[in-house]
């Protein structure tokens, strides 16, 4: 059973940064795609960036060239940094994890963006 256990989220002011992990356990981690998600009331989760390995990784417009995600494969754990935040970056984020048609999720970490 894969496990996934986001950190990091929290307040932080517009313009500002903050780092999610996501550490991952019960699984071979290297194997799966990663990802990251956000939700906020009364929309449907959406896709933030994923990435396969450290050459394939896929962002969503809104967050390009301010967020970036990484892998680090012997520790098992996703990273997500977040640069020049606005307050409609404000969501709880969700860690994704794939593989063969299977997929699983962290609990979630809120982010909010507000000075």
């Amino acid at each position: 059973q894969v496990q996934l256990v986001e950190s990091g989220g929290g307040l932080v002011q517009p313009g500002g940064s903050l780092r999610l992990s996501c550490a991952a356990s019960g699984t071979v981690f290297s194997l799966y795609s990663m990802g990251w998600y956000r939700q906020t009331p009364g929309k449907e989760r959406e896709l933030v960036a994923d990435i396969i390995n450290s050459d394939s990784a896929n962002y969503a417009d809104a967050v390009k060239g301010r967020f970036t995600i990484s892998r680090d494969n012997g520790k098992d754990t996703v990273f997500l940094q977040m640069n020049s935040l606005k307050p409609e970056d404000t969501a709880v984020y969700y860690c994704h994890a794939y593989l063969a048609g299977r997929d699983y999720w962290g609990q979630g970490t809120q982010v909010t963006v507000a000075s």
